[in-house]
């Protein structure tokens, strides 16, 4: 694959591409893969979401009285990476700011996502550096997409997420993309989420305050996947309605804007605001369970 980097650890191999610093390929020992392949019903796999997760309102970005175009979850994803490091188990990725990313972002930044292999388990960091002199506002997220099921003799229905604490806060949902006001009732029943393909009629799941750090994906047979994080501050679970075979499991650390938000960037709910100079750390991890097949 051009571009990539192809990364091998105990029980466990990675491919990466610099196109958006996307991890394209998740495999176990027997060559057993875990991550979606970007098929017709959503052509990623597991794009980094910066500098915003979800949508703006109106899909602009609102700076000291000027306003400038910013689609949904950033550019991140569609921006050519540069290779700052490459070995056989660990890479970096750097995103610097450039005349695009200031034309839809007027900020200096620099964005390194480094992908580091340990025994059966892939680590994803973040380092957001503010290289500007104002303060940096930002959010970052993760956005890896499962094969769902991972068995394909198993139902979808036989999946459930299992948080490490109990969540009983209710969760927050969106319309056309835009956080709605009221929270809702949670789904999850103690530490449990049964999966269903109707959970994501109305887009996304999201925890805004998860009491957990961790949640494993699986059924009671087969494979299944832990994941855990650091510093991310919301989780989002989402698919495609129509019965897209695929399930997304999101650290996040901001969230789309409120329906009824329309003030400065700065100002916006669940941003980070990095001091010059400054930067953040954050990070996720995807482990391996084999199972039995």
């Amino acid at each position: 694959m051009a571009d990539s980097q192809t990364l091998h650890g105990d029980g466990i191999s990675a491919v990466i591409v610099g196109q958006g610093a996307e991890l394209v390929s998740l495999r176990d020992e027997r060559g057993f893969e875990f991550l979606w392949q970007a098929g017709p019903e959503w052509r990623r796999h597991s794009p980094v979401l910066f500098p915003i997760v979800g949508r703006l309102k109106g899909d602009q970005l609102r700076h000291r009285g000027q306003t400038y175009p910013m689609t949904q979850h950033g550019f991140a994803r569609d921006k050519p990476f540069a290779w700052a490091q490459r070995s056989s188990r660990s890479c970096t990725l750097v995103l610097t700011d450039d005349a695009d990313t200031r034309a839809r972002y007027p900020f200096a930044f620099r964005l390194d996502v480094t992908y580091t292999l340990d025994s059966r388990q892939l680590g994803v960091a973040f380092e957001i550096s503010n290289t500007g002199d104002e303060p940096l506002p930002a959010s970052i997220g993760a956005h890896p997409a499962f094969n769902w099921p991972l068995l394909p003799d198993l139902a979808k229905a036989d999946y459930k997420l299992a948080f490490a604490e109990d969540e009983p806060a209710p969760v927050r949902r969106l319309k056309d993309g835009l956080l709605l006001a009221a929270p809702q009732p949670t789904p999850i029943e103690g530490r449990t989420l049964a999966l269903s393909e109707r959970l994501f009629d109305d887009d996304a799941v999201i925890l805004d305050r998860p009491a957990s750090a961790s949640v494993r994906y699986a059924a009671d047979h087969g494979p299944a996947i832990e994941m855990s994080w650091q510093g991310m501050e919301e989780l989002g679970i989402w698919s495609k309605p129509g019965g897209a075979p695929f399930l997304c499991i999101e650290p996040w650390h901001g969230m789309a804007s409120p329906a009824d938000f329309d003030g400065e960037f700065v100002d916006k709910p669940g941003l980070m605001l990095i001091e010059p100079g400054a930067k953040r750390s954050l990070s996720y991890w995807i482990g391996l369970e084999q199972g039995s097949r």
